[in-house]
């Protein structure tokens, strides 16, 4: 079971508690690898960034990743004040990730993503 402090700005889905319980990682691992990444590149999901720390050893070297949205609160003013994170995944990647490349995602895959998008 995931205790989670409720005084943070943080949103948690359940997939990310989820996925917290099956990768054995800590609310403050995730909250050190959201203050202080390596790596930030954009997520997959619309609207996302992902970042990353290392882990592990030279022998066996693996990459924490964090996928979350930033909301953003405006006023009546037209001020954008920065909102709660929600974050949506966080997960191991065995080995050390390319640089910058999106992930193979096949073009049909693609094309019914946008479609689903628009209707």
């Amino acid at each position: 079971m995931v205790f989670l402090p409720k005084s943070d700005d943080l949103y948690w889905t359940q997939h990310s508690l989820r996925k917290l319980r099956q990768y054995n990682l800590s609310v403050s691992r995730i909250k050190r690898i959201l203050r202080y990444p390596n790596r930030k590149e954009v997520g997959v999901a619309p609207d996302t960034v992902a970042c990353m720390q290392p882990a592990g050893s030279k022998k066996r070297p693996h990459e924490i990743w964090v996928m979350y949205q930033q909301k953003v609160q405006s006023s009546k003013f037209k001020v954008k004040s920065p909102g709660k994170i929600k974050i949506i995944s966080a997960w191991r990647y065995p080995g050390i990730s390319p640089v910058h490349e999106p992930p193979p995602i096949p073009e049909e895959v693609w094309k019914i993503l946008t479609k689903h998008k628009k209707t």
